[in-house]
């Protein structure tokens, strides 16, 4: 049977939880965590960050459980095995969504005045921590359960982000989403979709996962632009390719071959720009692109 967790998609939850931005769980585990790079940190933006992400935290988890939870029968926590869901296309959002949360409350941490070093580990347990506390909800629901793929997908996007700081210093693979529409959303639009603005949450059959190298950091390219692998997925309009086969769909998985443009390399002085160049750059640009499946090989002259 389909998991009831399709009512309630996985990445909407994610993305929505990207605009919290919960900071109060890196305070609180400073004092554990002493390094040795450490700098004044400022208390009014310090205060301000915990106060403010402790209020937005609380409210958003009681609008959740209103929201999702309140009409759903309570259970013992309890897991529920989706891996298999989805030709993983699910749990790609999650990588997603971690590596941003992490991303986004390391740079508030250290403008808090956290060392880099501080911030890049706090940051990082703070976008794990945020996102999967959503399992404790689907854990104590009959209509859910937690999920421990979920759990992997966004410690791994966290890693990922940590690693490379580690690393680096800075991102140099970054994570980047697109979308299509598809002709499978009409099929099931309750599930997949009934407009733009849901099926770009919902029809995982349209949604484009990739990963944007800095190519010119190891090979002499032009700095703006990059070289991006993808991984989609389409044919499903059931979770379970057990259900599609049945029901006469074909589920299968598509890798991608693209270039990518990094408008972050554009120089410029206005600090507007700037925002918005890194904004979009969440976004995978259209662009050509190879894609690979088990039917072969196609050309698309313009994807997205």
């Amino acid at each position: 049977m389909e998991h009831l967790k399709n009512s309630l998609p996985q990445q909407v939850r994610a993305f929505g939880f990207m605009l919290l931005m919960i900071w109060h769980l890196p305070n609180s585990l400073q004092a554990q965590f002493t390094l040795y790079d450490t700098i004044a940190l400022q208390p009014k933006k310090t205060k301000r960050l915990v106060f403010t992400g402790a209020a937005v935290y609380s409210a958003s988890m009681l609008a959740l459980h209103q929201a999702w939870y309140k009409e759903n029968a309570r259970q013992s926590f309890q897991f529920f095995n989706d891996a298999s869901e989805w030709k993983q296309a699910d749990k790609a959002g999650h990588f997603y969504s971690a590596f941003y949360l992490s991303s986004l409350s390391a740079k508030a941490l250290n403008q808090c005045g956290q060392s880099s070093r501080q911030s890049i580990l706090l940051g990082t347990l703070t976008g794990f921590a945020v996102l999967s506390s959503i399992e404790i909800f689907d854990g104590y629901s009959a209509a859910y359960g937690a999920s421990a793929s979920d759990l992997l997908a966004n410690a791994t996007g966290s890693l990922f982000y940590f690693w490379q700081q580690s690393t680096w210093n800075e991102t140099r693979i970054q994570p980047k989403f697109s979308f299509h529409r598809t002709d499978y959303a009409p099929l099931r639009p309750a599930v997949l979709g009934n407009n733009l603005a849901t099926e770009i949450i919902k029809d995982y059959n349209g949604q484009t996962y990739w990963l944007s190298i800095d190519a010119d950091r190891w090979l002499r390219m032009p700095a703006w632009l990059n070289i991006a692998v993808g991984y989609g997925a389409e044919g499903m309009v059931y979770a379970r390719d057990e259900v599609n086969h049945a029901n006469g769909f074909e589920p299968m998985r598509q890798y991608y071959l693209s270039i990518d443009f990094d408008l972050r390399e554009i120089p410029t002085r206005s600090k507007t720009l700037k925002w918005l160049f890194t904004a979009i750059s969440a976004v995978k640009l259209p662009a050509p692109a190879l894609a690979f499946h088990k039917g072969g090989m196609r050309f698309h002259p313009f994807y997205f």
